[in-house]
C-alpha cells in the first residue's frame, strides 16, 4: 500500500475489503469506529449499497495492489459517475511488480523481452475473454507472460502455453509466486514443462501468479542496457566517453 492509501484508510468512515485479496493486517491503519463490510462476501448490488447509504461518508474500497488489472472496478467507476459521487482511484503496489521483486527479476531485459503480457485463462468468465486473447494465441509471440487467476487449471495452462506455434519450449523458465509480498509468499521457480506438475504441488489454487519467459532463466549477465550507455545521449545526457566527469556528484548551489 502506498502512502497515500493508507492516508485515505485512516481517514475512512467506511471500508468495504477484500479479504480474499487484501490482508487483514492493513485494516490496523483504520479508525476504531470506522464500518467495514467484507467484500469476499458481497455481491455488486450489496457493495453498491453500502456506497448508497451514506452520500456524506468518506468510503474506501480497499481492492488488491493494482486496482486496474482484474479489479472489477469499472462498474463502481460507471455507477459513482451516473450518481454525481466524486471518487478517487488510488493506485497501489502490482502482483506482478512484487512478484518480480519476489524473484529479483526485471521483466523487461534487452535481447530477451521487451514486452509484457498480463493476462489469464477464460475458464468460468469466458464470455468477458475476446477470442483473439487466449493464452495460445500470446504465447506464439514469447514475450514475458504475467498470468493471473490461473492455478486451479494447471494442465489447461500448461498446454495452452506449449500449443503448436508457441514461442515458449518444455525448457522455458517459469516461475509461480503465491501470495506476493504477503508475510507467507512463497516462490517456486521451474519449466513450462514441469508448470502443471509445480502447481498441482503447490495447492495453490487462490492469489497465485504465474510468470512465464526468458527473463527468468539463468542467462548469465544480461545484455546492457542502451538507457545508462555513455554512447547514448538523451535529453538529460550528452554521450561521453569511458572515464568521463558526466554524472559525477556536485555541490547543488543555493540560492542567495
Amino acid at each position: 500500500m502506498t502512502i497515500r492509501g493508507a492516508s485515505r484508510l485512516a481517514a475512512a468512515d467506511v471500508i468495504v475489503w477484500a479479504s480474499s485479496l487484501v490482508p487483514a493486517a492493513v485494516l490496523d491503519g483504520a479508525r476504531a469506529d470506522a464500518v467495514i463490510h467484507d467484500s469476499a462476501v458481497m455481491t455488486l448490488e450489496d457493495v453498491l449499497g453500502v456506497y448508497a447509504l451514506d452520500p456524506g461518508a468518506a468510503i474506501v474500497r480497499l481492492h488488491s495492489g493494482d486496482p486496474s488489472v482484474y479489479g472489477a472496478i469499472q462498474e463502481q467507476i460507471d455507477w459513482c459517475t451516473l450518481n454525481r459521487r466524486d471518487f478517487e482511484i488510488v493506485p497501489g503496489v502490482s502482483s506482478v511488480a512484487a512478484a518480480a521483486a519476489a524473484l529479483g527479476r526485471e521483466l523487461t531485459v534487452p535481447r530477451l523481452s521487451q514486452s509484457v503480457v498480463l493476462t489469464r485463462l477464460a475458464g468460468r468468465t469466458a464470455a468477458s475473454m475476446p477470442d483473439r486473447e487466449s493464452v495460445a494465441a500470446f504465447a506464439a509471440q514469447g514475450a514475458t507472460m504475467a498470468i493471473f487467476l490461473s492455478a486451479a487449471r494447471p494442465t489447461e495452462l500448461q498446454e495452452q502455453l506449449l500449443a503448436a506455434g508457441s514461442g515458449y519450449s518444455q525448457e522455458s523458465p517459469a516461475a509461480i509466486v503465491i501470495r506476493a509480498s504477503w508475510p507467507d509468499e512463497r516462490v517456486i521457480r521451474t519449466t513450462v514443462g514441469q508448470l502443471a506438475e509445480a502447481l498441482r504441488q503447490s495447492e495453490a489454487t487462490m492469489t497465485a501468479l504465474v510468470l512465464v519467459g526468458a527473463v527468468l532463466g539463468d542467462n548469465g549477465p544480461a545484455p546492457r542496457s542502451h538507457l545508462y550507455s555513455p554512447s547514448y545521449a538523451h535529453t538529460f545526457r550528452r554521450r561521453s566517453s569511458p572515464g568521463s566527469t558526466a554524472g559525477r556528484p556536485t555541490r547543488r548551489q543555493r540560492g542567495g
